[in-house]
Order: structure tokens, then sequence, then C-alpha cells
């Protein structure tokens, strides 16, 4: 049962415990007037510390479509926060009001810390450079229906992989699925943690290379997920201003690509998918987007103990 569970890492959860998510999104995907009122007189709290558009809507749009009401707040000086309260004080309140949080913050571990002071399910909707959960279900309900399975495919991640918590996130994931293999495009500035390649990749003994070639990358894989140079996560911005543009995927890079890849992203994007792109049956990324809020739909009923 997920009644009550907080949700921080995807690795929260086991694979039985994602698969009976995901196919709840997909119940709902063919019938969601039959959800409509499943959380009527439910209230969703949406905490977020930093900027977001489709993780905040979604959530929202979500807790909506499910017949439930929305509280919270879109920027931290709106909230008591710019007086000097505390994380765990605001929590505290805030879930005295209402049913299940969705937080987003800055600051790594943060998510974890609210799960701590809430009396009601906190989910993580991005904490720093750490853990994405939520779009990570995102990206498996957006594999697993567009590829039709989460294993024995060869996945390309490519762009910020030392800040990308996205990225993160998925490789957590997907390494828990037989006979996954991974493609880290980075420039060296930009390389995957060795923390995630030690304690995840190695570990499990998942297949991975390195390398800094968008080109060389696309060629082999069935998924390839491009993500932004995110300037917020620079401390140098000079080093931003020189990475920013490293990556472009453009019609002439996608000839490269099999006819049956899937390209992913999980938004938003800057320039690193020229736009001409999108009109590519194997851009997937508007599809994945929409696919974020069903399945946070999913997760809401989950974890509120709806049936």
């Amino acid at each position: 049962m997920l009644k009550g569970r907080h949700l921080i890492d995807p690795q929260d959860f086991k694979v039985e415990e994602l698969e009976e998510i995901l196919d709840l999104a997909n119940k709902i995907i063919a019938n969601p007037s039959k959800y409509q009122d499943l959380c009527k007189g439910k209230i969703l709290a949406t905490l977020f510390y930093e900027p977001s558009t489709r993780t905040r809507l979604s959530f929202e749009a979500a807790m909506l479509r499910l017949g439930g009401q929305v509280i919270g707040f879109s920027e931290p000086n709106s909230s008591s926060v710019s007086k000097g309260e505390s994380l765990s004080d605001t929590i505290q309140i805030v879930s005295g009001y209402s049913d299940i949080i969705a937080i987003r913050h800055p600051k790594e571990g943060s998510a974890k810390e609210a799960s701590i002071a809430s009396s009601v399910p906190v989910i993580n909707a991005g904490d720093g450079g750490h853990q994405h959960p939520t779009q990570t279900l995102t990206d498996l309900l957006t594999i697993k229906n567009l590829k039709g399975k989460l294993h024995g495919n060869t996945i390309a991640l490519c762009g910020d992989l030392k800040f990308g918590r996205t990225v993160h996130s998925l490789i957590k994931a997907l390494s828990r699925y037989e006979n996954n293999r991974f493609i880290l495009i980075s420039p060296k500035e930009l390389k995957l943690p060795d923390y995630i390649k030690k304690d995840v990749l190695d570990k499990n003994n998942i297949e991975y290379i390195e390398i800094e070639s968008l080109e060389e990358g696309i060629k082999n894989s069935d998924i390839l997920y491009m993500t932004r140079i995110q300037k917020e996560r620079f401390e140098n911005q000079d080093e931003y201003e020189r990475l920013k543009d490293v990556y472009i995927l453009n019609e002439e890079k996608m000839k490269l690509a099999k006819m049956d890849t899937i390209v992913m992203h999980p938004l938003p994007r800057v320039n690193e998918i020229d736009v001409k792109v999108d009109e590519d049956n194997r851009a997937c990324y508007f599809k994945q987007a929409r696919f974020g809020m069903y399945v946070r739909m999913a997760l809401i009923v989950k974890l509120l103990g709806g049936k």
C-alpha cells in the first residue's frame, strides 16, 4: 500500500509499486471521467521555492482533474519564508491545512527535511541538483508507452549530467530494469557525478560509456534524453556561457538516429533542440509533458489511498 507514504527518491518505491502507479496512469488516460471525483474534498499544497511551469501546473491540473483543490505559492517571497520562517515550520503549518504536499526547493535534501516535519504525504518536486522523482515517473510512463518496455533499451543522456536532477533520478530508476545500457554524453565539466556511477551503475553492473560527441551517441540509442545546460546551477557565469551551446540537436543530427528512436526532454528547453525537430515524429517531449499530468494524478490517488 502506498497510502500515507512520501516520495522523495525514486528508490523509495519498489519496482512493483512504480508499476502500480504507471498502470493506474494508463487507466486514467483511457477513462479520465471515471476518476474526476476521486479526490473531492482533498487539498494539495504546492510549495514552490524555485520557478516552475510544467511541474507545478501539472500537479495543480492533476488535483483539479481529480476533483480536489489546490493551495500554495509559486514564489517564496510571497510567503512567510521572506520573513525568515524555517522550512520545518512552514511544512508543519501547511500540513495542517492540506492532505498532501508537493515541494520544490533549490537546496538538496530539503524534500527529506520536509517529509520529517510533515503529518501528510510529501512529494519531492525537485530538490536542487539532487532528485526529481515525479519527472522520473513521467519518463518511465513515456518510455513504457512509446517503446513498449522499460528493459533492454539503450538510453543516451545528453547535456548537463552533473547538475541534472532528472538525469540522476532516471538513471537510478532504469538501473532497476534488466539489460538497460547508458550512453553518457557531456563535456568533461558536466560529467555524471562519480557517486552515481559508483553507487548505481557500477554497483549494479550496468553497462555504460562516457563520450563527448552527440553525433556518436545518437547513432545507437533507442532513447535520446536531451537536457539543457542549467544557468541557475553555475557559480561561474563565464563557464556557463562557454558551455551553453555545446549540444544542439537539429534536423541534420536526427538523420543519424534510428527510425524508432524517441527524443525526450524534461523541458524547459532553451536552444538545445532546434524547433524544426518538433516536426519529426520521433520528437516526444510534448507528449512526455502531458504524460506527466496523468502520472501525477495516479501518484496523488495512490498516496491518498483512493480506490
